[in-house]
C-alpha cells in the first residue's frame, strides 16, 4: 500500500510527547511489512538539518492560500531504516522558537493558519513527488484539515480520488479551536460553521472536524476509545464520537524495541533480560548514587516520569507523600509542569534528602536510567489514552502501578499471587486513598521474592513492539480503503 502519514512532529527530528514517538516508530513498522510509508511533518526551528542530512528536494512550491498563494520549500530525510520524511519549511510559520507556544508557554494565536498551510502544502507535495497515497493518515487537530479538505474544497480532485482517511485521536483534550472569523483564513466554505460541522460553543473545532470528515477514525488504546464517547472524557465532543462509534477503533500505541531494550540500552551501567536480573540491581545501585540517595539493595525504589499535571494524577501523590516518606522505601521522580507542583516536590525532597530525590525538567538518559534502577513505576493518571512509560517499564522489569484508565487499562493486567498470571498493579478510583493502597499491596508483594521474580518475568515477556500495533494499522487501512470504494 501507498501510505501517507501526516503529524505535527516527529522523533527523533522535533518532538513534545507521545504523538512526536508514534509519528517516528509507527511508519518505519510499516516499512517493515513492505509498505511504500512517506511521513510528512513541518521544518521546524529545533530540526538539525545538518546532522539529519536533508536534502532538498522541492524549491519555491506553490502552497494555495487565502491570499492567494504562499511559497515554501520541501526538504527529504530519512527515519532509520530508510523510510522517507518530507519536511515542509516555510520560516514565517515554523522557524520558531516553540513548536506549539512561544517561551512564555502561550500559544502562537496563528497557530491555525500555520497548520492549515502546512495540510495544504502535504498535498501538493505529494503532487510535486507523484505519490498518490491510498490512505491518509492524519494525526491530531493540526492534521484534521486534511481529511476536511479532501472532503470540501478538494473534493472530485482526480489525483486524490481514490485516496481513504484515517484520522487518529492522541488526546482529546486538545481540539485546535479558533475564532469563527478565521474560517476564510483557512480556506474553509462558510456553510461548514454549523453545529452539524466545525461550529463548537462559538467557535471552530479543528479537531471536531477530522471526527465528522475522516473515513475511519481511530484513539491510541481501547478502552479510551470507550471513554471519550461519555460526557466524562468526551471534552464536549462525545456526542460526534457516539455517532461515529461505527467508524472508531482503539488501536494501542506501542514501543521501540531498539530504543528501549535493557539488553543493550546505552544509557544504563549494566545490561540485563529476564534470563539474568543481575544488571537491574547494578543499575539500581547506579541510579541511588547519581541521585544521592542511599545505597540500599533490599529497599525498594519507586519511579515516577510525568508531566507534572492534574491530568497525570501528581495531586494524588502529593497527598501521600509524607505518608510513603514514613515507610522503608525510596522514591525518585522526574519531571515539569505545574509551577505548584514542581514547587512542592521540590520542598519535599528538601525534607526527606535520604527518601526522595527529584529532578524537575527533561532527561532522556536520566529517564532510562530510572526505568532500569527502578522497582516500580507510579501512574495515577486521571486520563491516560495510551501512555508509554508503563511500557517501557514492563520491559525494564520495572513493575507498574497504575489508575486503570485508557491505555493503562489496556496493557497493565493486575497480578493475582494465587496464579501467578499478570503484570502489574491498579487502582480504581482517582482519589489519595485508592492510590495509596495499591502502593501498599505492591509494596507487601515485593518482600515475597518468589512472587516478585514471577512478576518480573510477566512483566519483560509481554509483547508492546511496534510490529503488533502495524499489523492492526495495517488491517484497518484496508478497511478504509474498502470504505472509500477503492481495490487492492
Amino acid at each position: 500500500m501507498e501510505i501517507l502519514l501526516a503529524a505535527s512532529e516527529a522523533a527523533p527530528f522535533a518532538h513534545t510527547g507521545g504523538l512526536g514517538d508514534v509519528a517516528g516508530a509507527l511508519p518505519k513498522a510499516l516499512s517493515r511489512s513492505g509498505h511504500d510509508v512517506r511521513l510528512i511533518v513541518p521544518l521546524y526551528k529545533a530540526v538539525d538539518a545538518q546532522r539529519h542530512r536533508l536534502r532538498i528536494v522541492a524549491s519555491g512550491l506553490d502552497v494555495p492560500a487565502a491570499s492567494g498563494s504562499q511559497t515554501v520549500d520541501v526538504l527529504e530525510g530519512h527515519l532509520a531504516g530508510g523510510t522517507p520524511v518530507y519536511f515542509v519549511r516555510h520560516d514565517p510559520s515554523f522557524n520558531r522558537d516553540g513548536l506549539y507556544q512561544s517561551p512564555s508557554a502561550q500559544d502562537y494565536p496563528d497557530n491555525a493558519e500555520r497548520f492549515a498551510l502546512f495540510c495544504r502544502a502535504a498535498l501538493e507535495v505529494c503532487r510535486r513527488v507523484d505519490f498518490q497515497p491510498e490512505v491518509l493518515h492524519a494525526h491530531d487537530w493540526q492534521t484534521a484539515l486534511l481529511p476536511i479538505y479532501l472532503k470540501t474544497t478538494l473534493r472530485g480532485d482526480r489525483f486524490f480520488q481514490q485516496t481513504a482517511t484515517v484520522f487518529t485521536i492522541h488526546n482529546l483534550g486538545y481540539q485546535g479551536l479558533f475564532p469563527s472569523e478565521a474560517l476564510p483564513r483557512l480556506m474553509l466554505p462558510r456553510e461548514l460553521f454549523t453545529p452539524a460541522g466545525l461550529e463548537f460553543y462559538g467557535k471552530g473545532n479543528l479537531l471536531k472536524g477530522g471526527l465528522l470528515f475522516a473515513d475511519l477514525l481511530t484513539t491510541v488504546s481501547r478502552r479510551y476509545s470507550q471513554e471519550i464517547q461519555t460526557p466524562d472524557q468526551g471534552f464536549g465532543l462525545d456526542g460526534v464520537l457516539r455517532e461515529r462509534q461505527g467508524d472508531l477503533f482503539g488501536i494501542l500505541n506501542g514501543i521501540d524495541p531498539e530504543e528501549w531494550n535493557p539488553a543493550g540500552d546505552p544509557h544504563i551501567v549494566a545490561h540485563y533480560t529476564v534470563d539474568d536480573l543481575s544488571g537491574k540491581a547494578r543499575c539500581k545501585a547506579d541510579l541511588q548514587r547519581r541521585l544521592k540517595l542511599p545505597v540500599r539493595a533490599t529497599v525498594p525504589l519507586l519511579a515516577v516520569i510525568s508531566r507534572l499535571a492534574g491530568q497525570k494524577g501528581l495531586d494524588l501523590l502529593r497527598g501521600i507523600l509524607d505518608t510513603l516518606m514514613a515507610l522503608n522505601m525510596q522514591l525518585v521522580l522526574l519531571g515539569s509542569g505545574e509551577k505548584e507542583l514542581e514547587a512542592a516536590f521540590r520542598e519535599a525532597a528538601a525534607k526527606y534528602p535520604s527518601k526522595l530525590a527529584v529532578r524537575i525538567g527533561f532527561d532522556l538518559a536520566l529517564s532510562h536510567q530510572i526505568e532500569a534502577g527502578a522497582d516500580l513505576f507510579l501512574m495515577p493518571s486521571r486520563y491516560e489514552p495510551c501512555g508509554l512509560n508503563q511500557m517501557y517499564s514492563l520491559a525494564y522489569g520495572t513493575i507498574p502501578v497504575v489508575r486503570a484508565t485508557g491505555g493503562l487499562d489496556d496493557t497493565v493486567v493486575r497480578f493475582d499471587p494465587v496464579t501467578g498470571q499478570g503484570n502489574g498493579f491498579k487502582f480504581e478510583e482517582a482519589t489519595a486513598t485508592a492510590f495509596l493502597q495499591a502502593i501498599w499491596q505492591v509494596l507487601a508483594l515485593y518482600r515475597e521474592k518468589t512472587l516478585w521474580s514471577r512478576l518480573i518475568a510477566n512483566a519483560m515477556t509481554a509483547d508492546f513492539t511496534w510490529d503488533r500495533s502495524a499489523r492492526e494499522y495495517e488491517q484497518l487501512y484496508r478497511r478504509a480503503v474498502e470504505k472509500k470504494g477503492g481495490h487492492l
